[in-house]
């Protein structure tokens, strides 16, 4: 038989749904996979129950249904402060994870360099690499994730075609500032380079925070790919809805390629979700007030237990720090606190570079007693290999 292809060497399974599969095995509470309890709006729903009868069930329009597209046109050119146009600068996709996938194919060729920041989320690093792509890495050190002008013009200095930019960011919960945005919107007129940013936790950032859009920076929309879906506005992530806002020849790169991706997304569901788009700004504040809580829990927990963390400024993420713990490998970590706790984690190790694994990520999109659960478990857990060092040391 003859080899597979090269750009499979490598690369596994991702990290977050690995740990998915041992909570399931193992009934642990799912701190890993980034999904929360809450069902879609009660309005979106039952529009959905209506489409299941009534249609439509047959192919879209391919870069996505006329009036889900003028949803989003409607409702994103209000929130970046831009007059899109739904046929000329929106692509309806299969969640942000096409999105991104669409942008990278329609920019990136074998060799040239992609810039990020680390940590990272898999997909920014693991999509250009996909293509023979290689990246420059911009750190943003915990706690705080401050950005070093220095550290961005090392990675720019390299040579680099497209920079990715997650903002919210996962898995650090960093919130750009705009100061931030405009250094880094220099350094990308400077070097000509397209930007791709995943903007998916928009909506969900914590006061004083602001989410800015890079898009609405003087001179940046020509040169961006706004990436972003209804997945986490919605607490619909298995509905799989997404879109990529362009200038028209960005855009119309991406419908090229999406077309043979996956040809559309799904009729029914583009029909239901439209009436969450058009719900208002309400429910963008109830949903700011919906995770302040529930990060407040976690975190107020955590410093109960006596564990380290970040705080995040916005997404639905917080790291925290296993090395008081006496473990050494966050992946022994995760597991061991998956399988004996019940509590499922991400090893920090698949968001940082090389030789960084005193980091595992939770995340607390789930209900409030869930997240006690979780944080008894957490706390019982580390009690027991606490109890179990000393006692090796006696």
């Amino acid at each position: 038989m003859q080899r597979l292809a090269a750009r499979t060497e490598g690369f596994a399974d991702s990290g977050i749904r690995r740990m998915t599969r041992l909570a399931m095995e193992h009934a642990a509470i799912n701190l890993a996979q980034g999904y929360p309890d809450e069902n879609p709006p009660l309005a979106v729903r039952r529009r959905l129950a209506e489409v299941a009868m009534d249609g439509p069930h047959q192919y879209a329009v391919t870069w996505g249904a006329p009036n889900f597209r003028v949803a989003i046109a409607q409702n994103q050119s209000k929130l970046m402060g831009l007059a899109l146009d739904p046929d000329q600068h929106v692509v309806a996709t299969d969640g942000s994870t096409e999105a991104m996938m669409a942008a990278v194919l329609a920019i990136l060729e074998q060799g040239d360099k992609v810039v990020t920041f680390t940590p990272f989320y898999e997909a920014h690093r693991c999509d250009p690499r996909l293509l023979g792509a290689t990246m420059a890495y911009v750190p943003l050190a915990p706690p705080d994730f401050a950005l070093n002008e220095a550290d961005l013009a090392a990675a720019f200095a390299q040579g680099a075609k497209a920079l990715i930019l997650c903002n919210p960011a996962n898995p650090s919960g960093k919130v750009f500032t705009r100061a931030e945005l405009e250094l880094i919107a220099a350094y990308c007129e400077r070097h000509d380079v397209f930007v791709i940013t995943d903007e998916v936790y928009e909506h969900i950032v914590y006061r004083p925070h602001e989410h800015v859009y890079f898009a609405s920076l003087p001179g940046m929309f020509e040169r961006t790919f706004s990436i972003s879906s209804l997945s986490k506005t919605y607490h619909m992530t298995g509905w799989r809805l997404g879109w990529v806002i362009a200038p028209k020849p960005l855009a119309d790169a991406v419908k090229s390629i999406h077309d043979f991706l996956v040809v559309c997304p799904a009729s029914p569901l583009m029909e239901a979700a439209t009436t969450g788009l058009l719900m208002g700004d309400a429910w963008y504040r109830e949903l700011r007030e919906f995770y302040t809580l529930r990060r407040d829990l976690m975190l107020e927990g955590l410093d109960r237990i006596g564990v380290q963390h970040t705080s995040p400024q916005g997404a639905y993420y917080v790291l925290i720090d296993i090395g008081s713990f006496g473990f050494s490998d966050d992946r022994e970590f995760c597991e061991e606190l998956t399988c004996e706790g019940g509590v499922a984690a991400v090893a920090g190790s698949a968001f940082f570079l090389e030789g960084t694994n005193n980091w595992a990520r939770l995340h607390f999109a789930k209900a409030p007693e869930t997240i006690y659960e979780a944080l008894n478990r957490l706390e019982a857990f580390l009690r027991k290999k606490r109890q179990k060092r000393n006692k090796s040391r006696e």
